[in-house]
């Protein structure tokens, strides 16, 4: 299993602010049924993003006020790319990382040279004799690339779409202000989760206002023999996306608590809070549910992500989303 590169630990952003550092009224404390739900908190939305509080509706039809977060599809806290490589005597630095059957690899030289071997298929050769990559590198080729239906100029290609393509691309995200809980729990539309086909496709959202996204098309990537590598934050671009991320990786900005409990890195559609994967202790919660969430009397209900080569963040939503 290769491991995430040391470079990520120096990008990562920690802002040491506990979740029950301020009093009930400033933090936006609720009792229910359902025990303590926490509003969602538009402070921790970073420089970038535009928070305002707009009325909306949930899928369960309740009348609410939702926070509308605008942003550019541009990461604010930490460098986008590098993604693919330039030849095969490239190091980690050089590239990205690709998510694999649950482990994370470094899209170095090393591993475009060893692709013939690592899928058992000796139609990859994404090099010349001289060891140079073949990358997309223009606009054209990485919309081009970017198609379900690929054509056949593009296979052997590492896919490199750049944020100088992305220009007055704006996202709108809708996030109910308090979170109502469900009996029952919302897929995630086709792209969007493992569990089924109906509801939002967009996961939730970072603190940078970055989206996280869906499963990433793996296998429609790799069956036209093209790669489409993730920065090591865990994201990659298209142009009609923008930035967005497909893995948790520590590299975003992460909200610390202060009794050992995983960092938040952003909230769901649903207005839950979403943190990371393990606890300081390097322990993952025993007692998740099927959507990746439980409760507890500091948090409220929350979900864990899972792991960083899972190419998933939580399997369903809990609570309400706007439609």
């Amino acid at each position: 299993m290769t491991q995430l590169k040391s470079g990520i630990l120096l990008l990562a952003t920690a802002i040491f602010i506990s979740c029950c550092s301020k009093d009930d009224d400033d933090q936006g404390t609720a009792s229910n049924d359902d025990g303590v739900v926490i509003n969602v908190d538009e402070g921790l939305f970073l420089s970038g993003t535009t928070v305002t509080t707009v009325p909306c509706t949930l899928s369960d039809g309740t009348n609410t006020d939702c926070y509308q977060i605008v942003t550019n599809s541009m990461a604010s806290d930490h460098d986008m790319g590098p993604w693919c490589p330039t030849n095969i005597s490239d190091g980690a630095e050089a590239g990205g990382i690709w998510l694999e059957n649950g482990q994370v690899y470094d899209v170095d030289g090393a591993f475009i040279q060893n692709m013939a071997t690592f899928y058992n298929d000796n139609t990859w050769m994404m090099y010349d004799a001289n060891g140079d990559i073949y990358i997309t590198d223009t606009e054209q080729d990485c919309i081009n690339a970017a198609n379900p239906n690929v054509g056949a100029a593009y296979e052997n290609y590492c896919v490199e779409c750049l944020p100088s393509y992305i220009s007055n691309l704006s996202q709108t995200w809708l996030i109910p202000v308090t979170p109502v809980k469900q009996s029952t729990p919302a897929n995630f539309a086709m792209g969007g989760g493992p569990m089924g086909s109906t509801g939002p496709t967009v996961i939730g959202v970072a603190f940078n206002g970055i989206e996280f996204s869906g499963a990433a098309p793996v296998d429609a990537i790799l069956g036209a023999y093209t790669l489409a590598p993730f920065d090591d934050a865990g994201g990659h671009i298209n142009v009609h996306q923008g930035y967005h991320y497909h893995a948790a990786t520590g590299v975003s900005t992460e909200v610390a608590q202060n009794d050992g409990h995983a960092t938040m890195i952003g909230y769901a559609m649903d207005g839950h809070a979403i943190y990371s994967q393990l606890n300081e202790d390097g322990t993952e919660p025993t007692d998740l549910d099927e959507c990746r969430g439980h409760y507890d009397d500091t948090r409220g209900y929350h979900y864990h992500v899972d792991a960083p080569g899972s190419n998933n963040f939580i399997n369903c939503l809990a609570g309400a989303y706007v439609n």
